[in-house]
Protein backbone atom coordinates (compact mmCIF):
# COMPACT_ATOMS: atom_id res chain seq x y z
CA UNK A 1 0.00 0.00 0.00
CA UNK A 2 1.17 3.38 -1.10
CA UNK A 3 2.09 5.70 2.03
CA UNK A 4 1.34 9.33 1.44
CA UNK A 5 3.15 12.07 3.57
CA UNK A 6 1.02 14.22 5.98
CA UNK A 7 0.09 17.14 3.79
CA UNK A 8 -0.36 15.15 0.35
CA UNK A 9 -3.09 12.98 2.18
CA UNK A 10 -4.74 16.65 3.06
CA UNK A 11 -4.63 17.74 -0.16
CA UNK A 12 -6.02 14.82 -1.76
CA UNK A 13 -9.28 15.19 -0.46
CA UNK A 14 -9.36 18.58 -2.10
CA UNK A 15 -8.50 17.48 -5.47
CA UNK A 16 -10.66 17.79 -8.52
CA UNK A 17 -12.27 14.04 -8.58
CA UNK A 18 -12.90 14.49 -4.93
CA UNK A 19 -14.88 17.53 -4.94
CA UNK A 20 -17.04 16.39 -8.12
CA UNK A 21 -17.71 13.75 -6.51
CA UNK A 22 -18.70 15.89 -2.78
CA UNK A 23 -20.55 17.76 -5.47
CA UNK A 24 -22.58 14.83 -7.00
CA UNK A 25 -23.48 13.60 -3.66
CA UNK A 26 -24.56 17.12 -2.36
CA UNK A 27 -26.89 17.70 -5.12
CA UNK A 28 -28.38 13.93 -4.36
CA UNK A 29 -28.81 15.14 -0.69
CA UNK A 30 -31.00 18.64 -1.97
CA UNK A 31 -32.84 16.30 -4.13
CA UNK A 32 -33.80 13.60 -1.67
CA UNK A 33 -34.69 16.77 1.00
CA UNK A 34 -36.99 18.08 -1.19
CA UNK A 35 -38.87 14.96 -2.46
CA UNK A 36 -39.22 14.06 1.38
CA UNK A 37 -40.50 17.76 2.42
CA UNK A 38 -42.86 16.99 -0.07
CA UNK A 39 -44.29 14.07 1.01
CA UNK A 40 -44.09 15.43 4.88
CA UNK A 41 -46.01 18.30 3.90
CA UNK A 42 -49.56 16.44 3.40
CA UNK A 43 -48.84 15.12 6.48
CA UNK A 44 -47.47 18.03 8.70
CA UNK A 45 -50.95 19.92 6.90
CA UNK A 46 -53.22 17.31 8.96
CA UNK A 47 -51.16 17.83 12.34
CA UNK A 48 -49.44 14.11 12.30
CA UNK A 49 -46.55 14.03 14.83
CA UNK A 50 -44.24 13.28 11.56
CA UNK A 51 -44.03 16.29 9.49
CA UNK A 52 -41.86 17.96 7.05
CA UNK A 53 -38.38 17.93 9.26
CA UNK A 54 -39.07 14.54 9.81
CA UNK A 55 -39.95 12.94 6.38
CA UNK A 56 -36.76 15.48 4.88
CA UNK A 57 -34.40 14.03 7.41
CA UNK A 58 -35.40 10.02 6.70
CA UNK A 59 -35.00 10.28 2.90
CA UNK A 60 -31.93 12.63 2.74
CA UNK A 61 -30.45 10.17 4.98
CA UNK A 62 -31.15 6.78 3.21
CA UNK A 63 -30.15 8.83 0.48
CA UNK A 64 -26.65 9.61 1.80
CA UNK A 65 -26.31 6.17 2.69
CA UNK A 66 -26.89 4.77 -0.81
CA UNK A 67 -25.09 7.17 -2.42
CA UNK A 68 -21.75 6.87 -0.56
CA UNK A 69 -21.99 3.28 -1.20
CA UNK A 70 -21.50 3.83 -5.08
CA UNK A 71 -17.96 5.67 -4.79
CA UNK A 72 -16.10 3.15 -2.38
CA UNK A 73 -13.33 3.91 -5.35
CA UNK A 74 -12.87 7.46 -3.88
CA UNK A 75 -13.19 7.07 -0.11
CA UNK A 76 -10.70 8.25 2.42
CA UNK A 77 -8.89 11.01 -0.26
CA UNK A 78 -8.65 7.58 -2.53
CA UNK A 79 -6.11 6.03 -0.16
CA UNK A 80 -7.87 2.93 0.48
CA UNK A 81 -6.55 -0.36 -0.15
CA UNK A 82 -6.14 -2.59 -2.81
CA UNK A 83 -7.55 -5.15 -0.42
CA UNK A 84 -10.63 -3.06 0.60
CA UNK A 85 -13.45 -5.27 0.39
CA UNK A 86 -16.20 -3.97 -2.41
CA UNK A 87 -19.59 -2.39 -1.17
CA UNK A 88 -22.92 -3.88 -1.70
CA UNK A 89 -25.25 -1.64 -2.06
CA UNK A 90 -28.21 -3.77 -1.50
CA UNK A 91 -26.98 -4.76 1.82
CA UNK A 92 -26.49 -1.20 2.93
CA UNK A 93 -30.42 -0.75 1.39
CA UNK A 94 -31.48 -3.56 3.67
CA UNK A 95 -30.30 -1.35 6.62
CA UNK A 96 -31.99 1.12 5.91
CA UNK A 97 -35.38 -0.31 5.62
CA UNK A 98 -34.79 -2.27 8.98
CA UNK A 99 -33.62 1.07 10.64
CA UNK A 100 -36.94 2.69 9.41
CA UNK A 101 -39.24 -0.08 9.86
CA UNK A 102 -38.45 0.49 14.12
CA UNK A 103 -39.22 4.45 13.09
CA UNK A 104 -42.11 3.76 11.51
CA UNK A 105 -43.61 0.84 13.88
CA UNK A 106 -42.69 3.77 16.92
CA UNK A 107 -45.62 6.11 15.50
CA UNK A 108 -48.58 2.98 15.09
CA UNK A 109 -50.26 3.57 18.36
CA UNK A 110 -53.67 1.37 19.60
CA UNK A 111 -56.43 2.31 21.65
CA UNK A 112 -59.12 -0.26 22.15
CA UNK A 113 -60.07 -1.18 19.31
CA UNK A 114 -58.74 2.36 17.51
CA UNK A 115 -54.88 2.26 15.42
CA UNK A 116 -53.98 5.50 14.10
CA UNK A 117 -50.50 5.75 12.68
CA UNK A 118 -50.62 3.44 10.07
CA UNK A 119 -50.47 5.77 7.45
CA UNK A 120 -47.77 7.59 8.54
CA UNK A 121 -45.61 4.96 9.18
CA UNK A 122 -46.33 3.35 5.93
CA UNK A 123 -45.91 6.73 4.07
CA UNK A 124 -42.34 7.22 5.97
CA UNK A 125 -41.20 4.06 4.93
CA UNK A 126 -42.33 5.05 1.16
CA UNK A 127 -39.81 8.32 2.29
CA UNK A 128 -36.99 6.13 2.77
CA UNK A 129 -37.45 4.41 -0.43
CA UNK A 130 -37.47 7.53 -2.26
CA UNK A 131 -34.25 8.68 -1.04
CA UNK A 132 -32.40 5.23 -1.94
CA UNK A 133 -33.82 5.89 -5.67
CA UNK A 134 -32.29 9.03 -5.39
CA UNK A 135 -29.12 7.69 -4.22
CA UNK A 136 -29.02 5.05 -6.94
CA UNK A 137 -29.42 7.73 -9.89
CA UNK A 138 -33.02 6.30 -10.68
CA UNK A 139 -34.49 10.42 -10.33
CA UNK A 140 -37.55 10.42 -12.26
CA UNK A 141 -38.96 7.19 -10.41
CA UNK A 142 -38.07 8.74 -6.77
CA UNK A 143 -40.00 12.08 -8.28
CA UNK A 144 -42.79 10.18 -9.24
CA UNK A 145 -43.31 7.98 -6.06
CA UNK A 146 -42.93 11.34 -3.92
CA UNK A 147 -45.41 12.78 -6.08
CA UNK A 148 -47.93 9.32 -6.09
CA UNK A 149 -47.33 8.96 -2.42
CA UNK A 150 -48.76 12.45 -1.64
CA UNK A 151 -51.22 11.66 -3.74
CA UNK A 152 -52.69 8.45 -2.03
CA UNK A 153 -52.26 10.56 1.47
CA UNK A 154 -54.16 13.50 -0.03
CA UNK A 155 -57.15 12.39 -2.76
CA UNK A 156 -57.30 8.64 -1.67
CA UNK A 157 -59.88 9.75 1.17
CA UNK A 158 -61.98 11.34 -1.03
CA UNK A 159 -62.24 8.76 -3.64
CA UNK A 160 -62.67 5.99 -0.45
CA UNK A 161 -65.80 8.51 0.24
CA UNK A 162 -67.74 7.69 -2.96
CA UNK A 163 -66.95 3.40 -2.77
CA UNK A 164 -69.59 1.62 -0.82
CA UNK A 165 -68.21 1.08 2.71
CA UNK A 166 -69.64 0.15 5.96
CA UNK A 167 -68.81 2.97 9.38
CA UNK A 168 -67.68 0.64 11.99
CA UNK A 169 -68.09 2.01 16.22
CA UNK A 170 -65.88 0.99 18.70
CA UNK A 171 -68.26 0.72 21.44
CA UNK A 172 -67.10 0.26 25.43
CA UNK A 173 -70.44 -0.24 28.00
CA UNK A 174 -69.69 -0.26 31.39
CA UNK A 175 -72.91 -1.58 33.39
CA UNK A 176 -74.40 -0.96 36.59
CA UNK A 177 -73.64 -3.08 39.81
CA UNK A 178 -75.52 -6.19 39.87
CA UNK A 179 -76.95 -5.50 36.43
CA UNK A 180 -76.68 -8.21 34.12
CA UNK A 181 -76.78 -8.01 30.24
CA UNK A 182 -78.00 -10.82 27.21
CA UNK A 183 -76.10 -10.92 24.59
CA UNK A 184 -79.09 -11.42 22.38
CA UNK A 185 -81.25 -8.54 23.62
CA UNK A 186 -77.70 -6.38 22.79
CA UNK A 187 -77.63 -7.65 19.55
CA UNK A 188 -81.05 -6.84 18.68
CA UNK A 189 -80.69 -3.56 20.06
CA UNK A 190 -78.06 -2.70 17.47
CA UNK A 191 -79.37 -4.13 14.78
CA UNK A 192 -82.66 -1.88 15.72
CA UNK A 193 -79.57 0.96 15.16
CA UNK A 194 -79.04 0.04 12.04
CA UNK A 195 -75.61 -1.86 13.25
CA UNK A 196 -74.69 -5.73 13.72
CA UNK A 197 -71.59 -6.39 16.76
CA UNK A 198 -68.98 -7.81 14.35
CA UNK A 199 -67.98 -11.59 15.14
CA UNK A 200 -65.15 -11.92 17.12
CA UNK A 201 -65.01 -8.60 18.25
CA UNK A 202 -66.91 -9.02 21.91
CA UNK A 203 -64.60 -8.87 24.78
CA UNK A 204 -66.25 -9.03 28.36
CA UNK A 205 -64.35 -7.71 31.82
CA UNK A 206 -65.66 -8.09 35.34
CA UNK A 207 -64.68 -5.46 38.39
CA UNK A 208 -66.36 -5.80 41.87
CA UNK A 209 -69.28 -6.80 40.16
CA UNK A 210 -69.85 -4.73 37.57
CA UNK A 211 -69.49 -6.13 33.77
CA UNK A 212 -67.85 -3.95 31.17
CA UNK A 213 -68.51 -4.86 27.39
CA UNK A 214 -66.23 -3.93 24.69
CA UNK A 215 -67.00 -4.70 20.77
CA UNK A 216 -67.47 -3.65 17.63
CA UNK A 217 -70.59 -2.65 15.99
CA UNK A 218 -70.53 -3.11 12.39
CA UNK A 219 -73.74 -0.73 9.84
CA UNK A 220 -75.85 -3.49 8.02
CA UNK A 221 -75.68 -1.00 5.12
CA UNK A 222 -73.95 1.98 4.47
CA UNK A 223 -74.96 4.94 6.08
CA UNK A 224 -77.46 2.75 7.58
CA UNK A 225 -76.87 3.02 11.47
CA UNK A 226 -77.72 5.85 14.10
CA UNK A 227 -74.69 9.09 14.43
CA UNK A 228 -72.77 8.64 17.43
CA UNK A 229 -74.71 11.69 18.90
CA UNK A 230 -77.64 9.51 18.89
CA UNK A 231 -76.28 6.40 19.83
CA UNK A 232 -75.01 8.14 22.83
CA UNK A 233 -78.49 10.32 23.52
CA UNK A 234 -80.25 6.86 23.79
CA UNK A 235 -77.27 5.17 25.69
CA UNK A 236 -77.77 7.67 28.76
CA UNK A 237 -81.63 7.01 29.17
CA UNK A 238 -80.54 3.48 29.90
CA UNK A 239 -80.76 2.32 33.68
CA UNK A 240 -78.59 -0.48 33.82
CA UNK A 241 -75.53 1.46 31.82
CA UNK A 242 -73.33 3.17 34.26
CA UNK A 243 -70.74 4.71 31.46
CA UNK A 244 -70.16 4.46 28.15
CA UNK A 245 -67.49 5.40 25.55
CA UNK A 246 -68.13 5.63 21.56
CA UNK A 247 -65.41 5.94 19.23
CA UNK A 248 -65.23 5.59 15.41
CA UNK A 249 -63.20 2.06 14.86
CA UNK A 250 -60.51 3.39 12.50
CA UNK A 251 -56.63 2.48 11.29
Amino acid sequence: MRMFPPYESLLAYWSGPELATNALIVLNLLGALALGLLVGYERSYHGRAAGMRTYGLVCMASCALTVISGYSEVWYGSHHSIYMAAVDPTRVIQGIVTGVGFLGAGMIMREGFTISGLTTAASIWASSVTGVLVGVGFYMAAIFLALMCAGVMIYLSRVEAFLPSRRAVAIALRFKPGFVPREDAMRQIAHDRGYQIAGGSLSISGDHGKQEWRFVALENSQRSGARLAELAAELNTFDGIESFQLSHARN
